[in-house]
């Protein structure tokens, strides 16, 4: 999870929405990537599909053998990206900020949430200093408006 922090932190630092992932096999992390959807005007590239197109193609296998971390939990065009390759298992930084289809994946995968803070307060202070970019990306600021103030 700490190298999907890591490119969180990269993507904020290029003027994006922090949530990154990493997909791992093995131990060893093969792909890795963050939201870039504001960086390269991009309709599509969550942290998990940026995450998913940088480990480049792989065997149906191999996916099989994958674990993808993830900031944040996985929305649904993540989710289904994610059970199309069938990688059996998504770890998760928090589901606070935003809640994807988790009834859903837990009957096609293993979904672990770390509730971790340090993903709930970067997502809290980028949704405090820019409600109108996460609006942009996830389309859901009023309900997550009140939660963030909450979690202060």
């Amino acid at each position: 999870m700490k190298a999907a922090i890591k490119e969180a932190l990269k993507g904020l630092r290029e003027g994006g929405i922090p949530i990154g992932a990493v997909l791992v096999r093995s131990g060893k992390i093969i792909g890795r990537g963050h939201n870039r959807r504001v960086q390269k005007k991009s309709a599509i590239l969550h942290a998990e599909m940026d995450c998913l197109e940088n480990a480049g193609r792989l065997k149906a296998k191999d996916y099989r053998e994958c674990v993808i971390y993830s900031t944040l939990s996985p929305c649904e065009m993540c989710s289904g990206a994610i059970l199309l390759y069938k990688i059996p298992a998504i770890v998760m930084g928090e589901n606070y900020t935003f809640k994807g289809p988790e009834n859903y994946l837990k009957k096609r995968c293993k979904l672990v949430n770390l509730d971790l803070k340090e993903c709930k307060d970067l997502m809290a202070s980028f949704i405090e200093e820019q409600p109108g970019l996460w609006n942009e990306d996830i389309g859901e600021l009023g309900s997550h408006k009140s939660q963030v103030t909450r979690h202060k």
